[in-house]
């Protein structure tokens, strides 16, 4: 390493390995600066210096509101200084006299610099004693602030990378607020390309399975790409299917490791008094990259940012954090097995679950994991046999749990399992038994936990987001919930099982019907089926998998519509997936049970009812609804 490495000023500390300089205040520990390939800061010189690149949470205590916090260390340390590697640690202690002023935590946010390594590491630990009072956590996360002169190109997947608008187009006077103040119509942008479109950073939004690498190109030369590197999710709450954001107009890069989008309250972890508790967050990688050709062109920097990622993750877990907190490689353990499907009226043998999620999480009960935002988790995805690794587990008591897309429901392996270091685990075939009476009379949709395969609308051409004009993801453009009552302007849908087509004629949210500028009504939908041969004595199953519930109510009733409901759910789900373009929050499954004598020889009625409606973003999103014989 460089002789600068290391350096330290007047309320300055400095890490430089001769690729990047990275400057921090001291002891806040904020990012105040990135010097790299010419670039004497990467992040926003126009901003505060605390507004740069920092940690933050959002914390409450006990019937308080949530409190947003920066945070900023007391204590500065050099952990580590060698010429391979620097490890600095800012700290902060938290003692009974700031009860109620500031979260109970003791925090340690450390960044490491590597000999050779183009960009620096950051990871923390948060620390709540048992003695301490109990509070909540509604979010943590990391997040850098760019120069907005120099970075307008945005890059999340493959496909989802754009030109972005600058953070004036969102100003009043260039922009109009929509529904809620992250969504944004430019009405006189900077750059008129982006005349008419809406901005919304809920629009950017990624399963965590998803997140690994994201970030920004600056495209005048000198090229240079700055990227966030998540090389492991085993920190991040709600598993591989909760939702957070991660870039978006600022230019804005986040790392999130806590938050309760797309889930609500469940994923918002609350402390007793008298719980202790620990957890490491990170090493998140922040990657910087260029390019060295003027003729190349600046978006190769994703498919290196890409190539980087995996290099990552390979490495992970990684051997070079020098607190005890983090667990090396040596230390943990892993699991290793198959899982197969039992369901005699798909298949008479043993079905192999084909790409199923496996992990481990805290013991619960089957499908707690999607709630679970304490402790840690790992998850892994099966080979087309069924068969599954996962690798690097920390020492604990783990539940093994899964669930397979093509059918309904949670797997959980009965027995805890206790997880050693360097423990190899091999399980024997695990098989699940999805829920099941009868056969299938008839099926809408496909059980994936999502509402995707249904139909999503074009978007009100008032309200486009270019990104998103003949994309898979069409789900996320602004205002469709709005697009229901021009479809059923005055009554709802009526889905015909054997002639209609889920992707056409089955809209993706049950949302309400808005009455005037101020008032919804609730709304009912219908299916229609034929019966022949009704077994009157026996009874017959509904099942309805909901992929995301907002403030919702889910009411069935066969055959008359004005009868007491043959089942409700009650208010259920607190997602907000239809205002955030989620297209999926937190999964329920009901089963309902239909008594044969319900029935009619011919067609029957179905009427799914969703009668709240406060607000015009409350409503059901249906993963997949299937109608049983009697077994």
């Amino acid at each position: 390493m460089g002789e600068e490495e290391g350096t330290e000023e007047a309320g300055l500390v400095v890490m430089d390995n001769g690729i990047a300089r990275v400057t921090l205040s001291k002891p806040d520990g904020i990012v105040t600066g990135i010097e790299y390939n010419g670039i004497d800061n990467l992040l926003e010189v126009l901003n505060e210096e605390s507004n740069r690149g920092y940690w933050d949470l959002v914390w409450s205590g006990p019937g308080t509101a949530g409190t947003f916090d920066v945070i900023k260390g007391t204590k500065f340390e050099v952990i580590m200084e060698t010429e391979e590697q620097i490890e600095i640690s800012f700290t902060r202690k938290w003692d009974p006299s700031q009860e109620g002023k500031a979260v109970p935590l003791n925090i340690d946010k450390r960044f490491v610099m590597l000999r050779g390594s183009s960009g620096f590491y950051t990871y923390a630990i948060y620390e709540h004693l048992k003695e301490w009072p109990a509070f909540s956590i509604a979010e943590t996360r990391i997040a850098f602030k760019l120069r907005k002169e120099k970075f307008h190109y945005m890059a999340i997947t493959d496909d989802r990378q754009r030109f972005m608008p600058l953070p004036d187009d969102r100003l009043p006077d260039r922009g109009q607020a929509l529904a809620y103040p992250e969504a944004v119509l430019l009405v006189n942008p900077v750059e008129p390309q982006f005349k008419g479109e809406v901005d919304d950073k809920y629009q950017y939004s990624c399963e965590n399975k998803d997140i690994t690498v994201h970030g920004w190109i600056c495209t005048e030369q000198p090229s240079v790409g700055f990227w966030l590197i998540t090389p492991s999710h085993e920190y991040r709450t709600g598993g591989p299917q909760k939702q957070n954001l991660t870039s978006h107009v600022g230019p804005t890069a986040l790392a999130v490791f806590m938050s309760a989008h797309y889930t609500g309250e469940d994923l918002v972890p609350k402390f007793s008094e008298g719980e202790a508790w620990k957890k490491v967050f990170g090493p998140v990688f922040v990657y910087l990259n260029s390019s060295t050709d003027d003729d190349n062109d600046p978006l190769w920097l994703w498919q290196d940012a890409k190539s980087q990622m995996n290099v990552e993750v390979e490495s992970w877990p990684y051997s070079f954090p020098a607190s005890d907190d983090y667990v090396k490689a040596e230390q943990r353990g892993n699991v290793v097995g198959r899982l197969l499907v039992q369901d005699r009226y798909v298949d008479k043998d043993f079905i192999a679950a084909n790409r199923g999620y496996v992990g481990l999480a805290l013991p619960g009960a089957a499908g707690s994991w999607q709630r679970e935002c304490k402790d840690y988790q790992f998850w892994t995805r099966t080979d087309e046999e069924g068969f599954f690794y996962i690798n690097g587990v920390r020492p604990g008591q783990y539940n093994l749990y899964a669930w397979i897309p093509g059918f309904i429901g949670d797997y959980k392996y009965d027995d805890i399992i206790t997880i050693t270091p360097g423990c190899y685990m091999y399980m024997e075939d695990l098989v699940y038994q999805p829920p099941r009476n009868g056969a299938t009379l008839w099926e809408i949709g496909f059980p994936d936990r999502s509402a995707a395969e249904f139909y999503a609308p074009d978007p009100n051409p008032k309200y486009i987001n270019k990104l998103y004009q003949n994309h898979p993801d069409r789900f996320r453009q602004y205002g469709l919930w709005e697009r229901y009552a021009e479809l059923y302007p005055d009554k709802d849908l009526v889905y015909v099982v054997g002639s209609s087509d889920y992707s056409k004629d089955w809209f993706y949210a049950q949302v309400t019907r808005k009455k005037d500028s101020k008032t919804y009504q609730g709304t009912t939908w219908q299916i229609k089926f034929e019966l022949k041969n009704i077994d009157k004595d026996h009874t017959y199953t509904l099942r309805v998998a909901i992929a995301s519930a907002t403030f919702a109510e889910l009411q069935v009733r066969v055959n008359d519509a004005n009868a007491s409901p043959l089942f409700t759910s009650g208010l259920i789900g607190r997602d907000n997936s239809i205002a955030r373009h989620g297209i999926h929050g937190l999964y329920w499954l009901f089963n309902v049970e239909v008594a044969g004598s319900k029935l009619v020889e011919g067609e029957n009625t179905l009427f799914l009812t969703q009668p709240r409606s406060i607000s015009p973003f409350q409503g059901i999103m249906y993963d997949y609804i299937r109608f049983e014989a009697p077994s």
